[in-house]
């Protein structure tokens, strides 16, 4: 059976099975003491942890026939909604995140709290290094926190800045040493934490807030879902530039210079502003797409990737939770 868990109607937590017939049915329907915000599974100890607007996370094993939750630890991690959490099994820790403030980080094994951090607003999203040791968290100011955990204590080794909006998502590339973020200004930044240079470029194709993002290392593509309802699928094999006009630098405005142009190889894949110069030098072949938009049919909140099956997990504004086959678009 392929299963899918979900948080829906507030308190329940559900795991729905896909019968022979091919379609969906919950298997488990499990009510929570307050509103679920947040979940992660590991599907190699079938251990299920989630988050609530209470700031507790619930520990849950799942059993071999997904058909039952045995409680098995809570943790009292936060003074308000856990905005995202992820669990480590190398670590054997729970990483989470609030709007509290504050990110904690708890030992699995214990139920022990170890250490945590406190932001200067809400951390809404978070991403885990486990070979480092790295904790990436985003906040409502826009600002991204690199820290170092240690076994009980943590260090702030940077802050990154880039984005005009609130940070909405993050998505790690452990392989090329790549951090992406999403952005309620409605773009992306790709940071290259590896080669310690802070931001590489941007992507800009998306017209409302990024709120999803998914990183397919084996395709060497990533996919970012937003609120204008379209999946974006950008090929990250391309060398982008780093980047007024788009493309020298000048500043500009509209009653000097009203060129548009896409500049796909610095990230920009809709029309932006340029200097009748570069108007002019720019060719047919710099204007290749490098990203591929599809649209949804409904505002995207979150998406998970399955990419060994190539399967996409969109989750809506609308409540619905919709499956897709991205074959076609992954490489």
């Amino acid at each position: 059976f392929h299963r899918h868990v979900a948080i829906q109607e507030l308190r329940t937590l559900r795991v729905w099975l896909k019968r022979d017939s091919g379609q969906y049915w919950p298997s488990i329907c499990h009510y929570l003491p307050t509103e679920v915000s947040s979940v992660d599974y590991n599907a190699e100890t079938r251990r299920l942890f989630v988050g609530q607007e209470s700031g507790t996370i619930t520990e849950f094993d799942l059993t071999e026939d997904y058909n039952r939750l045995i409680h098995r630890r809570d943790y009292i991690a936060h003074q308000g909604r856990v905005t995202a959490l992820k669990f480590s099994l190398a670590c054997e820790w729970v990483l989470s995140c609030s709007k509290d403030k504050y990110f904690m980080w708890q030992c699995s094994k214990t139920g022990k709290r170890l250490s945590g951090y406190q932001a200067g607003s809400a951390c809404l999203c978070l991403e885990f290094d486990e070979q480092s040791k790295y904790a990436f968290v985003g906040d409502f100011s826009g600002q991204i926190f690199v820290l170092k955990l240690k076994e009980n204590s943590i260090d702030l080794v940077t802050t990154l800045k880039g984005h005009a909006g609130s940070i909405r998502c993050l998505s790690w590339d452990p392989d090329n040493q790549l951090l992406f973020s999403g952005s309620f200004d409605q773009s992306v930044i790709v940071w290259d934490i590896g080669g310690r240079k802070g931001t590489a470029y941007e992507l800009q194709g998306h017209k409302d807030k990024v709120h999803g993002l998914a990183h397919a290392k084996n395709a060497h593509q990533l996919l970012t879902g937003s609120d204008d309802s379209m999946l974006g699928v950008w090929n990250m094999d391309v060398k982008r530039l780093e980047h007024h006009c788009r493309y020298c630098g000048k500043a500009l405005c509209h009653a000097c210079c009203a060129q548009l142009s896409t500049i796909p190889l610095m990230g920009y894949e809709y029309e932006v502003r340029v200097c009748d110069n570069c108007y002019e030098q720019i060719t047919p072949e710099d204007k290749v797409p490098h990203a591929t938009f599809h649209d949804m049919k409904h505002s995207i909140v979150h998406m998970h990737l399955d990419e060994t099956r190539k399967i996409l997990l969109t989750t809506g504004k609308d409540n619905v939770m919709k499956l897709w086959d991205v074959s076609s678009v992954l490489r």
